[in-house]
């Protein structure tokens, strides 16, 4: 008969326990609770109610494992963690669900945090993942095994398209002043040039810079072209050429905005006091103009209103 265990070994087997129930793994519960992996089999072998709940812990962790699945449950806290990396849950060669303790250089929750944060701004992979200090193929790997991760990875993907597609139409906009730098500065000299390179230049951009580089397409009538598809061609043109107004007239606001300079229609929304105008009712001029508690009717008070029309 084996020797019982005393308070201290208790509260070890016990600690052993909680730990094999949530890890499923014997070599990471043991090192968590300090002891040696030969210290907690021995005790394994000479006692076998301890051995019981052994296999009863393990039973209890395998079903709570494979209910959540493959991943990676949250750490308890940081001293709880081993060296080398994060615990994670792998399946064994027996198919059995098991918490490890990751290898040195593999993927961290912290590492899959940078690299998702770095997705939602960017929309790049490549660039998501060197910004989280890992290879590109390690979270492809983690994305296929880990439906999680996969699911974060597409939120964070369309999150980063949004904000590149606003930033896109933003910069767009003739208010965002990302493109017109050249317009502030002193043009360059003129190069040299004859004469009839200077007509031939013209020649080239005289469609697109006086006509506003409307495709041809658009101004000319293709042979066979119904009144329909001319119909449809003269509309688009002159969407187009609608289109090109408005942008003359946003950059030309842009512009003035940027000088500091007041709109010209800030002067139409002067508010006057109407308690100022006159002559507007025929109402008798000596009566007062407006009574709280009774409203107005083209200038008269209803109650004269109705002595007029009898």
């Amino acid at each position: 008969m084996s020797k019982p265990f005393n308070r201290a070994q208790t509260l070890q087997n016990t600690a052993f326990l909680r730990e094999l129930r949530r890890t499923g793994n014997v070599r990471l519960s043991a090192r968590a609770v300090g002891l040696k992996y030969s210290t907690i089999q021995h005790r394994r072998r000479a006692h076998p109610a301890f051995a019981l709940r052994w296999d009863a812990a393990l039973v209890f962790a395998q079903a709570r494992l494979a209910k959540q699945g493959l991943k990676s449950p949250k750490a308890r806290e940081e001293g709880n963690r081993t060296s080398g990396g994060e615990a994670v849950v792998v399946r064994r060669n027996d198919g059995k669900l098991q918490m490890r303790r990751a290898q040195p250089g593999k993927l961290t929750k912290q590492c899959e945090q940078a690299f998702l944060s770095a997705l939602s701004v960017s929309a790049n992979v490549r660039l998501s993942a060197a910004a989280a200090g890992a290879a590109e193929a390690a979270f492809y790997r983690r994305r296929r095994r880990d439906k999680g991760f996969a699911r974060e990875w597409r939120l964070a993907l369309e999150a980063g398209y949004e904000r590149l597609e606003m930033a896109l139409l933003a910069s767009a906009s003739p208010a965002s002043h990302e493109d017109d730098a050249w317009r502030h500065n002193a043009p360059p000299d003129m190069p040299p040039m004859t004469v009839n390179q200077a007509l031939q230049l013209m020649y080239l951009h005289q469609k697109e810079a006086r006509l506003g580089g409307t495709h041809e397409l658009l101004r000319r009538r293709r042979p066979g072209e119904s009144r329909a598809e001319m119909s449809m061609r003269l509309t688009l043109l002159y969407e187009e050429r609608q289109a090109r107004e408005q942008e003359k007239i946003a950059v030309a606001e842009a512009e003035r905005r940027a000088r500091g300079e007041p709109s010209p229609y800030e002067a139409w929304r002067a508010v006057v006091d109407l308690a100022q105008v006159t002559g507007w009712s025929s109402a008798d001029p000596a009566k007062t103009p407006h009574d709280p508690d009774r409203a107005l009717f083209g200038g008269w008070r209803m109650r004269e209103l109705r002595r007029k029309l009898e």
